[in-house]
């Protein structure tokens, strides 16, 4: 599946502020293994999501992680906000 930076960025985004306050960073990782696959095939990073999002660059590593974990673990439910 094709997917640009920028939408991908969207969505993370999007995911990101619609999480409460104490599942934010939660939320980056469970959109890493989400979309782990889509940023692996286009070629895209941690990095290049993540400034495409506009959120802050530490962010890369929790990124990171997600799209790590996506090798053992999949998304078992799923709300609104993806």
């Amino acid at each position: 599946m094709i997917c640009s930076k920028t939408f991908l960025g969207q969505k993370l985004k999007i995911m990101y502020e619609n999480a409460q306050y104490n599942e934010k960073v939660l939320m980056i990782h469970v959109f890493g293994i989400k979309y782990a696959d889509i940023i692996k095939e286009n070629g895209y990073t941690a990095n290049d999501i993540i400034q495409a999002s506009g959120l802050k660059t530490t962010y890369v590593t929790e990124l990171n992680k997600g799209m790590n974990i996506s090798k053992y673990a999949i998304i078992k439910q799923e709300k609104d906000i993806f």
